[in-house]
């Protein structure tokens, strides 16, 4: 399916006018972020030198963590209830480490994915407080656990809820308990991932404590390679406090003091340096998919070990194991999305939102389910490459479950929520949501409901897979000092995407192709190299002397100590003439 196209509108000439000490095309790319104030962007290039808002801004952090100082004091058992993807991950090792550093009595519990799925339950509750604990904090879940917090206080144990997920629309049906949840209060800043708000708890907790300022500090500075880890992997916005927290716990990162994620890394850059500096791009690529497939095939605990290791030889023991994972769930993964592919070509070509099944669905398949820690990837793939929402559904132990992907035009949370008479739970945000439906009888109507409700709100609506550009570039703009600019606009992610440019009527002047297959190809435009990895099948009818229009990054090739402007190639059309 060809992609559209989309080009972002022009900085306006006030704008430009107002701004003289910035290149032209470093003001179009902060004014496609919304970056027209001079003290934002003032933030904006500075962003490890920005003080990290007070945690006690948000109502019950100080009730919060008097309650935890509490059961420290009297060493009462403190359960960290977490979550099996890598921002739950993340953030149980976030606060698990300044719960220990305080002398508390700890344990952890994070749910198996597909034997208790999403959230806290009555029986992982039950089995807790026999086994002594006295409070619980999730992290990353519980908004929507209103019942469960009730079992839990009938059953006289203390609760703290905090999350980052959007709660149920009415307050009457929250968690009657101790919340911190950025999107349930008026705390300035909405977009803090699972791992950030228990950031900000431990640094409440930090900040209660009695240690001189040198060392609150310091210990705050220790966990902010989670912050960092947790925040990318859950593709939350990277402008405002994520975007702080990002970039200063690059900075931990990158000093490879955490042995798990040295190692990991190490595992991941087998075939190349494994010294690389590390950004949030590596962290996107590299290090979340590991630290995911733990929960998506196995079972999460194996992720929360490699972070908390001491020991050199466990921690390239479990990286091994995680990148294997890694490579099962890809080509799971892979297998699926095909099979969609061939059901949606046959089938669903003119639907305005897709709804694929694994096979086990249909009562005379005796197809295995597609595992429940792959559906959200497909569906992101799927999501991806048709440009609509997309619901991909498996059937595991008798219930149905689905995880869902959206575009930028469609609410899935929204439509997911007026369908929630057929469900037995969900939650999620905008873009991304699971769910489980009430049972396999209501599937039918739960997708003609869905596809009722995609088919009013996208009506007008162009569905195709969209590259949204940032600016159109003539090859006389691309020089070193452009690219250093573009460098500071990491770390790179939701809400500052790496910036796409165009480029047309450029002339191919020489063509190479690359890799051990010859799978990667190579043009030159005047002096400037372009690389299309994996792309030499696709673009193999393009010859010497064309002239092509491109969509591209840009960045530095490193070759024996010498550095240069390259493009990197997203998308390539004949040029319009």
């Amino acid at each position: 399916m060809a992609n559209q196209w989309k080009l972002m509108p022009l900085a306006t000439a006030d704008f430009i006018k107002k701004n003289p000490e910035y290149n032209k095309i470093i003001l179009q790319l902060l004014f496609n972020r919304g970056l027209i104030d001079k003290g934002r962007i003032e933030v904006f290039f500075q962003p490890d030198k920005i003080r990290l808002s007070d945690p006690f801004l948000f109502k019950n952090m100080a009730a919060a963590a008097a309650l935890v100082i509490k059961h420290i004091k009297e060493q009462n058992l403190i359960v960290v209830y977490g979550d099996y993807d890598a921002d739950g991950v993340t953030a149980t090792a976030t606060l698990i480490e300044i719960l220990n550093i305080f002398k508390a009595k700890t344990r952890v519990y994070i749910p198996g994915r597909a034997s208790e799925g999403y959230g806290l339950n009555k029986k992982a509750i039950a089995e807790l407080v026999k086994s002594g604990a006295k409070l619980i904090i999730t992290v990353d879940n519980g908004i929507r656990n209103k019942a469960e917090a009730a079992y839990a206080k009938s059953l006289g144990i203390d609760l703290i809820i905090t999350d980052h997920h959007e709660p149920p629309p009415e307050p009457s049906d929250w968690p009657d308990c101790l919340i911190i949840n950025p999107k349930a209060e008026a705390y300035p800043y909405k977009s803090l991932a699972g791992v950030g708000v228990a950031f900000k708890f431990a640094q409440g907790l930090i900040e209660l404590s009695k240690l001189d300022e040198p060392l609150k500090n310091k210990l705050a500075e220790k966990i902010l390679d989670l912050a960092a880890i947790g925040t990318v992997a859950d593709l939350v916005s990277l402008l405002g406090e994520n975007r702080t927290l990002v970039s200063r716990g690059l900075k931990i990162i990158n000093q490879r003091k955490r042995l798990g994620i040295a190692e990991l890394v190490k595992t991941a850059q087998a075939n190349g340096n494994s010294n690389k500096k590390i950004n949030a791009l590596a962290i996107g690529w590299q290090i979340s998919p590991r630290l995911n497939s733990a929960g998506r095939l196995d079972h999460a605990n194996t992720a929360y070990e490699l972070l908390i290791t001491k020991d050199r030889g466990e921690a390239q023991a479990i990286a091994k194991k995680l990148n294997l994972k890694n490579g099962e769930r890809q080509k799971i993964t892979e297998a699926i999305t095909d099979y969609c592919r061939q059901i949606i070509k046959e089938k669903m070509a003119g639907d305005k939102i897709l709804v694929v099944c694994s096979p086990n669905l249909a009562a005379e398949s005796e197809e295995t389910a597609w595992p429940e820690g792959v559906v959200g990837l497909v569906a992101g793939r799927l999501c991806d490459e048709y440009g609509r929402p997309v619901l991909a559904i498996t059937k595991i132990k008798n219930e149905i479950k689905g995880s869902g992907r959206s575009i930028s035009e469609f609410n899935i949370m929204q439509a997911i929520e007026s369908s929630s008479r057929y469900l037995e739970k969900f939650g999620g945000h905008a873009a991304a949501c699971g769910f489980t439906l009430k049972s396999r009888e209501v599937l039918a109507e739960f997708t003609r409901e869905m596809k009722k409700i995609a088919g009013q709100d996208l009506d007008g609506v162009e569905l195709t897979p969209k590259i949204l550009i940032e600016a159109q570039i003539d090859l006389a703009d691309i020089a070193d000092e452009l690219l250093e600019e573009l460098e500071k606009f990491e770390p790179f992610g939701q809400d500052n995407e790496r910036p796409k440019f165009l480029s047309r009527g450029l002339a191919i002047m020489d063509k190479i192709s690359m890799g051990a297959e010859a799978q990667h190809i190579k043009f030159r435009f005047g002096a400037i190299w372009a690389v299309a990895f994996g792309q030499a099948e696709n673009y193999k009818d393009f010859k010497i002397g064309d002239k092509i229009d491109a969509v591209y990054y840009l960045e530095f090739n490193e070759f024996n100590g010498r550095k240069s402007a390259q493009m990197k190639i997203v998308d390539i059309k004949n040029a319009i003439i």
